[in-house]
């Protein structure tokens, strides 16, 4: 108890003359980002979210590009892959990201600044910068395969919302593992990623469920998916592309089912992921490193 109230004194005085020295500059968002990029260069994380996507991609596009399903619905089948495996690809990032941080030196970049709300807003940043670009050479190579091949393909507004859902609806999953990351360690960050991957499968209705029903399944258990966080890049991936494919249809029914679940989705992705980010942005400053606890 002694050490605890040593340490959080120490960490107080060292903030306060930060703050008072003029010649010394305070951790900012934009300072913290920029540190970021620079790492992000060096970071293998880089390398493991490009060869991801261009294996998943090229592998997928060329598998739908000559294959008996159709198109459209595989299409839609691949953006839930996507979707789906967020999760786990979020819980490797942060729990490697959060290894690399220990190691260069205990966690100094995140936990020894002076502001570690910019810090914790920049890394969450970078990592979700790595995913939004995974997603989209992913779904580049595979619509390219598709498109070479003569096969039809949603409209381009609904791939690029689609796209951007991934990012979007991963970035609670991102501060939450993130979290763990730093408080129980890797293997832990992991583990919950692949619960979330399973769960998001689980609750679509299991892998490829809509191509194999020939159904949009991207509606499907929406009652329940809509407060999963885990779920969300799943289904903010596959409800517009659905909503294109229904509306190329004339299926005015659909439309408006599968209209109705991306707003009950997009609302409750948006108002859960402000909270979860706000709540871990006011309780950066107590974080201890578990680590150096027992000191």
């Amino acid at each position: 108890m002694a050490g605890t109230e040593a340490r959080a004194k120490a960490r107080e005085a060292g903030t306060r003359a930060c703050e008072a020295e003029p010649g010394r500059a305070r951790v900012t968002f934009r300072r913290a980002l920029r540190s970021e990029a620079v790492r992000m260069r060096r970071s293998p994380l880089v390398v493991l979210h490009v060869a991801l996507a261009v294996a998943l991609g090229a592998l997928a596009g060329a598998y739908f590009a000559f294959s008996a399903w159709d198109s459209l619905l595989g299409t839609d089948a691949f953006f839930q892959l996507l979707g789906a495996g967020a999760p786990l690809l979020a819980g490797i990032s942060c729990g490697l990201a959060a290894d690399a941080e220990q190691r260069a030196g205990e966690g100094a970049n995140v936990l020894g600044v002076s502001s570690r709300r910019g810090a914790l807003a920049a890394k969450l940043a970078a990592l979700l910068a790595l995913c939004l670009m995974a997603a989209a050479i992913a779904a580049a190579l595979f619509c390219g395969a598709l498109a070479l091949a003569g096969r039809s393909l949603p409209d381009t507004a609904a791939v690029a919302l689609a796209t951007a859902g991934i990012a979007l609806g991963s970035l609670c999953s991102y501060a939450i593992l993130w979290c763990v990351a730093l408080r129980f360690g890797r293997n832990a960050s992991i583990g919950m990623g692949t619960l979330g991957f399973i769960a998001a499968l689980t609750l679509m209705g299991g892998l490829a469920n809509g191509l194999v029903t020939g159904t949009f399944s991207g509606a499907f258990s929406i009652g329940a998916a809509a407060f999963v966080p885990f779920a969300w890049p799943s289904r903010l991936a596959s409800l517009p592309l659905e909503l294109s494919i229904a509306a190329g249809m004339g299926a005015q029914a659909q439309v408006e089912a599968l209209a109705a679940a991306y707003a009950t989705v997009t609302c409750a992705c948006t108002a859960i992921t402000a909270v979860v980010l706000a709540v871990a942005l006011a309780a950066a400053n107590r974080f201890e490193n578990p680590r150096r606890s027992g000191e």
